[in-house]
């Protein structure tokens, strides 16, 4: 984008100095004519940029001058105004600081990038949960986040699926992920993954901790996802396809796969399944394009579904 080079324009002459048009050509993997036309653009907006001819001349800024945008790259600045930033900031009580800090760098571009950013506030918005996830209750988010990044230690009262389901667990929290729109704290000893939600009671201790030195956070989330998706789906389905089926997510991957077309034009696959209650309602979205044959108990339960519905609707 041609205001991200400008920016780029101009943390290089703030950092580097003086610097020839072939130069700037080269770091920033344009044309020199390309070059020439955002420096203009740059003086056009006022900033005290001066060119010097000869073998020892080059692009500078005004001695003296320096942009406030210190230590931002071009798309880290334009990136502080994409619509969908404050709301996260808001759950973790930093809604006003990034509104501030919006405001800062907005005061801080030359007219031309100012008129872009707000382009890019009209025209972008992230809205990452999905459509039909309400959102969760996290009263102690802001809590939690203080706890990382202070490296405090936290008790918790915390509610799991299984037996005993209300524990207390004492949480050393690396860091927070949001997915789907749903908060998650990675903490140790472990360390081990939670759902912000799920906490009921919350206590912060003077307690300090230091998070691992090798420790990765979204290299550590990679792995989890990966793990938590081998092991949701451990079950097998035999079923066939009608011919003109058009199968989405897991059973798409299984006919590309290894789908085989049976003769009368049926496509038989096996699927890996997260449970039978679960195969049970996504194969009946299919209606009668799907038929299962194994496990026998999944066949028996959709054929009991069926044998009601058709009582139900005579």
């Amino acid at each position: 984008m041609k205001a991200g080079r400008l920016v780029s324009i101009l943390l290089l002459l703030q950092t580097r100095g003086r610097m020839t048009a072939a130069q700037l050509a080269e770091e920033l993997e344009v044309s020199v004519r390309t070059v020439y036309r955002d420096v203009e653009a740059l003086g056009a907006a006022g900033v005290p940029l001066y060119g010097d001819a000869g073998h020892a001349g080059g692009y500078r800024l005004l001695d003296g001058y320096r942009t406030r945008l210190t230590g931002l790259t071009a798309g880290e600045a334009e990136a502080l105004f994409l619509a969908g930033v404050p709301g996260p900031a808001a759950e973790l009580g930093l809604g006003p600081v990034l509104a501030a800090a919006r405001l800062k760098v907005r005061a801080a571009l030359p007219h031309e990038l100012r008129g872009h950013a707000d382009r890019i506030s009209s025209r972008f918005h992230l809205d990452a949960p999905g459509w039909y996830a309400d959102a969760d209750d996290t009263p102690y988010l802001p809590a939690v986040a203080d706890a990382v990044w202070n490296g405090r230690v936290l008790r918790i009262l915390y509610r799991r699926w299984r037996e005993p389901t209300d524990v207390e667990r004492r949480l050393e929290p690396y860091g927070l992920v949001l997915k789907a729109g749903r908060w998650y704290v990675v903490a140790g000893p472990g360390p081990r993954t939670y759902r912000v939600d799920q906490i009921l009671e919350l206590t912060t201790t003077e307690e300090e901790f230091d998070c691992p030195e090798d420790f990765d956070l979204a290299a550590y989330w990679t792995a989890y996802q990966q793990d938590f998706h081998r092991r949701l789906r451990r079950g097998r389905a035999v079923v066939r396809l009608a011919p003109g089926s058009r199968p989405s997510g897991p059973l798409a991957d299984a006919v590309a796969a290894g789908g085989r077309r049976d003769e009368d034009g049926w496509t038989r696959v096996t699927v890996p399944i997260e449970s039978v209650d679960q195969a049970h309602d996504d194969f009946l979205r299919l209606g009668a394009a799907v038929e299962v044959l194994e496990p026998p108990q999944l066949r028996e339960r959709i054929a009991a579904t069926v044998r009601e519905l058709a009582r139900r609707y005579g």
